[in-house]
């Protein structure tokens, strides 16, 4: 049986940072506001201090803070064609399943969009003519424009304590920052993260090649940092225990101990955890919502939660899901191009290399989840000739290591065997001898990418399935090929004793490894 509840104002579905900054705000206006959220609360006490967070068995292999896929998973499959198989374990991306979500674990790499994204469509129409976009390429200019939401770009980085330097102030180009970005009402409220070894190699390189490095911008606090809103932030103790980890620090912008703990001091703000939504409710017209239906995972009760304002802010994949199995707008369907609920899925591609330096000593064990050095020359770069390339979009470089962690960081030359002696010598000779450069490159809206409900497979409430059909297309296979030749060419400049160099993913996309 359903209990149905007394209505209030605003249901927010998923606690993450957009609900959390929306709990805080709408409940500071007088709305009475709940949140639902089906993972439990975590907190930097009892959960992340030292020395129980330190534990990479639990966080990083058995995903401790995100998504269970026994419960609930998403099918896959590359196009039409194939037949979706579920995805058994974590992979490709990594959906939270706590209060704060994904704003716990990430790593706090915190970009803005440059200004010509949001016009993406009309400018590279007028400048490489209407043949340069491929056909099947859904790409739309966004009906918004930076200038709108750079104020609220800057209200988040004095939020999550981001550190940075800024590289346009109002128009004026700033020595040490990214000189391709938009410009900005003021700097970062921190300065840069200390940059490690391996990055300063990477900045010397990159400026020998005529590139324009700076720190990447990171919720990473650079030192102890108090934000607007009397939220109060450690400074970061470089452990090399951040991406997949909370911070023990409180240095890592998370809505665990920003926005969320401000909604809660509010008597209009409710927070309910363990509650899984399965449904959002319709009026008779089916225009308007009128609440949703949730069930408690620890004891199976289900609740209908009646509202005026339903917002879904869960993990993406998720928020679409709900609209689909709620029959909330028409589902998008590839042939016809109709609909656009599940349209246009994108994800991004990338490529690595790893050089090896006999000798050197980096210390990798020491790093901040968001710390590198990066060139954002063929991505924000307006005036880099995409024509030449042959391709809409770009991608950032950056130098560094990725975190050193004891099981997963075994970087080895190529050809090195992949067990036995000879492999633990190799591991032991290179573990603090080596660093990365890699990329980050766009993946682009076409119309073979994209969600819809799974016929066959089921989750633990009988509900089907998310599936995702995706794959890379030509336009990315050419980015990940300039972009290979790029960190190639810095990294043989660089004089590695050993090069494993970049190689452009051509392959079809899995949901197997990280990104």
């Amino acid at each position: 049986m359903t209990t149905k509840l007394k209505e209030v104002d605003v249901v927010i579905v998923g606690l993450g940072w957009t609900g959390g900054i929306l709990a805080k705000e709408l409940s500071a206006t007088g709305l009475k506001v709940v949140a639902l959220e089906r993972g439990g609360q975590r907190s930097t006490e009892s959960d992340f201090s030292v020395p129980a967070v330190r534990d990479e068995l639990r966080y990083v292999v058995r995903h401790d803070l995100m998504m269970n896929t026994q419960k609930d998973t998403l099918t896959v499959r590359n196009n039409p064609s194939q037949e979706a198989l579920p995805m058994r374990r974590l992979g490709s991306f990594l959906p939270g399943d706590v209060v704060g979500g994904s704003g716990i674990h990430w790593s706090g790499h915190t970009w803005r969009w440059n200004d010509m994204e949001f016009k993406v469509r009309s400018l590279y129409e007028e400048r490489y003519g209407k043949k340069h976009i491929p056909e099947d390429m859904t790409i739309q200019d966004w009906g918004i424009s930076y200038g709108e939401l750079e104020p609220y770009y800057d209200k988040f980085e004095y939020t999550a304590a981001v550190s940075g330097k800024a590289g346009n102030l109002r128009g004026q180009i700033q020595s040490g920052g990214n000189p391709f970005e938009a410009p900005r009402a003021r700097d970062y409220p921190l300065p840069p993260l200390t940059p490690l070894l391996a990055q300063e190699m990477f900045r010397t390189a990159a400026q020998n090649n005529g590139y324009h490095p700076f720190p990447r911008p990171s919720a990473n606090a650079s030192r102890a940092y108090t934000n607007p809103d009397g939220s109060r932030f450690g400074a970061c103790q470089y452990c090399g225990h951040c991406q997949r980890f909370g911070c023990e620090a409180n240095a890592k912008g998370s809505p665990h101990m920003t926005v969320i703990p401000i909604a809660m001091r509010s008597p209009n703000f409710e927070l309910r955890t363990h509650m899984w939504v399965t449904k959002v409710l319709k009026d008779a017209t089916g225009k308007r919502v009128t609440g949703v239906t949730y069930t408690n995972v620890l004891n199976g009760e289900e609740f209908e939660q009646p509202a005026s304002i339903v917002l879904l802010t869960a993990y993406a994949i998720n928020n679409v899901h709900l609209m689909l199995l709620s029959g909330i707008g028409q589902p998008y369907d590839p042939v016809g191009q109709k609909g656009v609920i599940g349209k246009n899925y994108c994800y991004q591609t990338g490529a690595s290399a790893t050089l090896f330096f006999e000798g050197r000593h980096f210390n990798p064990f020491m790093n901040a989840g968001g710390s590198s050095t990066t060139i954002d020359d063929y991505n924000a770069n307006w005036d880099f000739d995409r024509g030449k390339q042959g391709y809409v979009g770009g991608f950032i470089v950056a130098g560094a290591f990725n975190t050193a962690l004891p099981i997963g960081y075994r970087p080895v030359p190529s050809g090195t065997p992949s067990w036995g002696t000879a492999w633990k010598a190799a591991t032991a000779k290179w573990y603090d001898t080596a660093m990365q450069i890699n990329m980050s490159g766009s993946v682009m809206a076409n119309r073979y990418n994209y969600y819809d409900l799974d016929p066959t497979y089921r989750n633990a409430f009988g509900l089907p399935l998310m599936r995702m059909t995706f794959d890379y297309k030509e336009n990315e296979h050419k980015i990940g090929r300039h972009a290979a030749q790029v960190i190639n060419d810095i990294a043989k400049s660089m004089n590695p004793t050993r090069l494993n160099p970049a190689v452009a993913r051509t392959d079809p996309w899995t949901v197997v490894p990280y990104q």
